[in-house]
């Protein structure tokens, strides 16, 4: 009997005795996963909490006193799910989730204030033309500063802190002229209400805090789901292995402990621990880290093995060739994070429009108050002048001007079956002159298709099918959808490394490899007339056929390539399958340019030799070695079905079977960039005209105010605009409403 797994190095201790463990869990897909695993471990001896987090697909165990979390890990493995026990989190992770409760915090305090000022304000307002008393109004005004100036003190934290932070390294970011035009728009409400006056901007303070803390809150949030998809790579990794001694016994060690040199074994089901090279057994291996592929490839003495990657048949025996942080998988995570970084260097269009706004605003008002000093004003006529000219001059129109075209256009995006994961993706994706496919996956359909050849009777279709559902083997697997049957046949029993056997109708019948089947010489046929294609062989006493198990192409992705040809995007096609298959894909786009067995490393060389040639690359891939393409790339989309690395890695996710999206998320964001720039230059030429007006004295607070409200209104009427491609012909229209919800609910 094999020990159990030692997890006490994941365990993290709590107050009173109390322990957790952390688990990434593959397969949680929908509420019914959820309740499967919460359910699978109810009863066991010592767990006090079970709790699975859908958007993290991270499993939290809690116990007190003696219990073996191994257990966990064996409970699930029963019942179909493979858990890997997941490190403590970081204290970056740590101080991210705070940001994000406290950024939580401020919205909720701004937006409950804004709500109740704005039933008061709304009292003055119709009040000030109809009969409502001087006494009554300051009661008003009153308790609106009672309710915004505490709040806004709370709320606006995070834009005052930015503003100070910014004004200590003597710059100017977008954070200081919203700082600063709340805190004189309060100043001026509170003067003004001491005054007896009519008006009062309390109400335009704190909702114009509510729905920039909205924004933050929201780019915050997909920050951290990047970083906690990231995170979990790391759990692919096998937390133990079974290292071989010189005398033969197998001695369970953690996998960090390993050497080069080492020998470990790798049994059917579990993940390799290291890199390394198969030293003896023979099996079937997911490489899909490497090279994109979902079909396995067979692996035999001499092969590599990289860590991570699951072991379908057979058992291995593998010497270790890296250790301590040199594994492909390591070399993964670090190309993932710098090309994160560098993709955070990007500067929005907005923050580009600051850097010249906003100190040439701060320099007007200051004029202001010194020329109408200079020529003998008043310092309250001075300071009036300059306050108006700073509310008529605040950021809003600017600060809306790229904000609401990114909200419009987002829900365009989701009509076309597009969804944003990234805040500024809009931008990057308008500017995108080059477009780099994946091939499996992504021009290709993610679940494999199935080849019967004509004349095979349907009835033996069914029952090879059947019968592939006693298999977990990924051909098998696609064979099995062909099943009209939800159940395998009783008894049937797979064989490691070669097939299915089971007794059909007093026949012993047989699916696997040809030569499990004795079927070599129809394989052999087969396999010539179609080299690009997996088989599958099924007997039946003296029934016989071979299927050819392969990718096919999304159904549009040849219509797709010419209209994104016609946007003026050149194509290449870049894949770590092997070069007769992307070749032959490449073909049947009509793409010349494409290239084959390109690692992880090998498709950033790619995006940096673009980059180069100053192109600004549109990154299009689905699997995990693909993530830091997808990071790299100036802009980049994966497909709804891609795996959460990939997903999270992207600026956006594109729903369904078909790349319509893609062309649509280039249109409509190349329209949205166009409207962004328009609102820009309205917002300039508006302060061109009412600046003037400010600074000779002949704007009141409440016309400056009402300046300031109008041109928001006219920016955000501009932005509506971006509901629609415009000027692009439509062809192959998104699916309807119901396959979208279809499509979002998978």
């Amino acid at each position: 009997m094999s020990e159990p797994l030692d997890l006490s190095a994941f365990v993290q201790p709590l107050e009173e005795g109390a322990n957790r463990i952390e688990f990434a869990v593959e397969g949680v897909e929908d509420a019914a996963a959820i309740r499967a695993i919460e359910g699978a471990l109810d009863g066991l001896a010592g767990l006090t909490r079970a709790r699975v987090n859908f958007t993290e697909k991270r499993l939290t165990v809690e116990w007190a006193g003696a219990f073996v979390p191994a257990l966990v890990v064996e409970r699930l493995a029963a019942r179909g799910f493979r858990v890997h026990p997941f490190a403590p989190r970081t204290r970056e992770e740590d101080v991210e989730a705070a940001q994000a409760r406290w950024l939580l915090r401020c919205l909720a305090v701004a937006a409950f204030a804004a709500m109740n000022v704005m039933l008061l304000s709304v009292s003055v307002w119709a009040g000030n033309v109809s009969d409502i008393t001087p006494e009554t109004r300051d009661f008003f005004h009153w308790l609106s500063a009672l309710i915004v100036l505490p709040a806004c003190a709370f709320a606006g934290q995070p834009f005052f802190r930015s503003a100070i932070a910014a004004l200590g390294r003597r710059q100017l970011n977008m954070d200081v002229p919203i700082s600063l035009g709340v805190l004189l728009a309060l100043a001026m409400s509170v003067f003004e209400t001491a005054r007896h006056a009519e008006h009062a901007y309390f109400d335009s303070a704190v909702m114009l805090l509510t729905f920039l803390l909205a924004g933050r809150y929201l780019d915050q949030a997909m920050r951290r789901r990047t970083r906690s998809y990231a995170a979990n790579l790391s759990a692919l990794r096998a937390p133990t292995a079974a290292r071989v001694e010189p005398d033969g016994s197998l001695v369970p060690v953690p996998a960090a402990a390993l050497r080069p040199g080492d020998v470990v074994l790798v049994r059917p089901g579990e993940r390799a621990p290291v890199d390394g090279v198969v030293a003896e057994g023979s099996s079937e291996i997911d490489l899909s880290l490497v090279t994109g592929e979902t079909a396995p490839a067979p692996v035999a003495p001499g092969g590599e093995i990289y860590a991570g990657a699951l072991n379908y048949g057979g058992t291995l025996r593998v010497r270790a060739s890296s250790a301590g942080g040199d594994a492909l998988i390591d070399e993964i995570e670090r190309l993932l994070d710098g090309a994160m970084t560098q993709k955070s260097a990007y500067v929005r269009l907005a923050d580009r429009a600051a850097r010249l706004y906003a100190p040439l605003v701060h320099a007007t008002a200051a004029l202001t108050a010194l020329g109408w000093l200079a020529f003998g004003a008043s310092l309250h006529f001075a300071l009036i002048t300059a306050i108006a000219v700073l509310i008529i001059t605040c950021p809003c129109a600017l600060a809306l001007a790229v904000p609401a075209v990114q909200v419009v256009a987002a829900g365009a995006l989701l009509r076309a079956q597009v969804v944003l994961n990234a805040g500024d993706a809009i931008e990057r994706l308008a500017e995108a002159d080059v477009v780099v496919f994946d091939k499996t996956g992504t021009l290709t359909l993610p679940d494999l298709g199935v080849e019967v050849e004509a004349g095979t009777a349907p009835e033996l279709v069914a029952c090879a099918a059947r019968l592939a559902l006693a298999s977990r083997h990924p051909l098998a697997a696609a064979l099995a959808r062909l099943s009209p049957e939800g159940a395998p046949f009783a008894q049937a029993e797979e064989i490691a490394g070669a097939g299915v056997r089971a007794v059909v109708g007093g026949h012993e019948a047989l699916l696997g490899s040809p030569a499990f089947c004795g079927l070599e010489a129809l394989a052999l046929a087969a396999g010539r007339a179609h080299p690009l294609d997996s088989l599958i062989a099924f007997r039946r006493g003296e029934e016989a056929a071979i299927f050819r198990i392969r990718q096919k192409l999304r159904p549009d992705a040849a219509a797709a390539v010419v209209r994104l040809r016609a946007l003026g995007l050149d194509i290449i096609v870049a894949s770590g399958d092997r070069e007769a298959a992307v070749a032959a894909c490449a073909r049947e786009l009509g793409v010349e340019d494409w290239r084959a067995g390109l690692r992880p490393g090998g498709k950033l060389d790619l995006l940096a030799a673009l980059k180069a040639q100053g192109r600004k690359p549109l990154m299009v891939g689905d699997g995990m070695n693909d993530a830091p393409a997808l990071a790299a790339a100036h802009a980049s989309l994966s497909p709804v079905a891609a795996s959460g690395l990939a997903q999270a890695a992207a600026d956006a996710l594109f729903l369904g079977d078909r790349l319509e999206p893609v062309v649509a998320a280039v249109e409509i964001s190349r329209r949205a960039r166009r409207l962004m720039r328009q609102n820009l230059v309205f917002a300039v030429a508006y302060n061109m005209i009412a600046v003037p007006v400010a600074v000779a004295g002949l704007a009141t607070p409440l016309v400056a105010a009402a300046a300031m409200s109008g041109s928001s209104i006219v920016v955000t009427l501009n932005a509506l605009r971006a509901r629609t491609r415009g000027g692009e012909p439509r062809q192959g229209a998104a699916a309807p409403r119901a396959r979208l919800n279809e499509a979002m609910q998978s």
